[in-house]
């Protein structure tokens, strides 16, 4: 690939992780606070996901920085690698412990329209996000790109549990569907984790 083509790739790259970057920043601290006030493990969860792909943009922009030098590409593409797989791993970790407690202390949420809202925006957001960068991560060759793109696949998912938990909880009053439709997306979370960390990440095209 020719270098003034890799780097406009690049270029959009950056782009896209610096769109990741203030997009999760904001959501993340909409999701905490309305879950904070809701008493809502799904959406207080969904909020530190979204949190957690901050630290995965940076760490894929300080990746990007690199590019042109083929040896420190390559470093640092391992190391942002693990940094995303650590993410992986720290989510799944903090949701499983928020969903099993409040399963065990029966803590029933409160209604949160704003989280079901939030949800509904980032249905539309993410699978745009996540396929804008698995184009960039197949261009690049990026295994780091690829498994951000499969965060960010992850808040899609989450977004729809969450949407699902939050409508049951208001509608129905099924207090259970909140921390329940968290603990169904764990074993995925840290399996993508556990592949990101020894950098066997699938192929996401």
């Amino acid at each position: 690939m020719e270098d003034a083509i890799r780097q406009q790739i690049v270029l959009r790259g950056k782009r896209l992780e610096y769109f990741t970057i203030g997009w999760n920043t904001l959501e993340g601290l909409v999701a905490v606070i309305a879950g904070a006030v809701a008493g809502s493990v799904s959406l207080v969860g969904f909020g530190t996901d979204s949190l957690i792909e901050v630290i995965s943009g940076t760490a894929l922009l300080w990746r990007m920085a690199a590019d042109a030098d083929a040896e420190s590409r390559e470093r640092k593409e391992r190391l942002s690698l693990r940094i995303v797989g650590l993410c992986f791993l720290v989510l799944a970790a903090y949701v499983t412990v928020e969903s099993v407690s409040d399963l065990i202390k029966k803590n029933a949420p409160e209604d949160s329209i704003p989280g079901i809202v939030l949800a509904c925006v980032s249905l539309v957001v993410m699978p745009l996000l996540s396929r804008a960068k698995r184009k960039v991560g197949a261009e690049l060759g990026s295994r780091a790109m690829q498994a951000d793109a499969r965060q960010t696949d992850f808040c899609l998912y989450l977004s729809a549990i969450l949407l699902v938990g939050l409508v049951a909880n208001a509608t129905l009053g099924w207090w259970w569907a909140d921390p329940l439709s968290v603990l169904i997306m764990v074993p995925i979370i840290a399996r993508e984790g556990s592949q990101s960390m020894k950098g066997e990440t699938c192929d996401c095209d």
